[in-house]
């Protein structure tokens, strides 16, 4: 069995859960990279991973705990970019009934996450 400890595993160590590497954003920027990823469902584990923001503060943003009236304005206006892209999309790829029945799916899923 091949251990961590072992100095003949080449293998180099696991980051701490939820962290990939070093964040070089401010606070703002780190503020609308969340609002974004958010946005797009992505989860506040992987969030930390793919940007390295520290996801006691991702989790705090998300619970309203840090900057509590600016950063659901961000998150609603991502998921609005988002719903016209994602339309935009359906209306380029597709025709007929399968456009229709795209941008049906895309309008049910925005009114579901505005909901929420």
């Amino acid at each position: 069995m091949n251990n961590a400890h072992d100095p003949k595993d080449s293998r180099t160590p696991s980051p701490p859960f939820g962290y990939s590497r070093e964040c070089h954003y401010d606070r703002d920027k780190q503020v609308h990279i969340v609002a974004e990823f958010h946005a797009n469902k992505i989860r506040p584990s992987r969030i930390a991973y793919r940007v390295g923001i520290d996801i006691a503060f991702i989790e705090a943003l998300i619970a309203g705990e840090e900057e509590p009236q600016r950063f659901p304005a961000l998150v609603a206006r991502y998921r609005r970019q988002r719903y016209q892209k994602r339309l935009g999309d359906a209306q380029r790829k597709n025709t007929g009934s399968a456009r229709y029945e795209l941008q049906q799916q895309v309008e049910r899923e925005f009114r579901n996450e505005v909901d929420i």
